[in-house]
């Protein structure tokens, strides 16, 4: 009984980390209002190379709360608006 209790609580715990995993994406930075610690957001505004497009991401916490950093990534699959 409790390996099952603790392989559900696993498969339950991995499931919601896949879900936050997934970047969104939104069209400018300012887009981006709550940005939570480890969250990656994928900003489509034009300012990286082409193929490529800026991640922001939730780096680290700070006194005035989460503090940002963006890098630019690979694109993967169809520009989208």
């Amino acid at each position: 009984m409790p390996l099952r209790r603790t392989t559900s609580l696993a498969l339950l715990i991995s499931t919601a980390l896949a879900a936050t995993a997934h970047a969104a994406t939104v069209g400018r930075e300012q887009d981006i209002v709550d940005l939570k610690l480890g969250q990656r957001v994928q900003v489509d505004d034009g300012t990286c190379p082409a193929g490529q497009v800026k991640e922001v991401r939730g780096a680290r916490m700070s006194d005035k709360g989460v503090v940002r950093t963006a890098t630019c990534v690979p694109r993967y699959g169809p520009k989208t608006k």
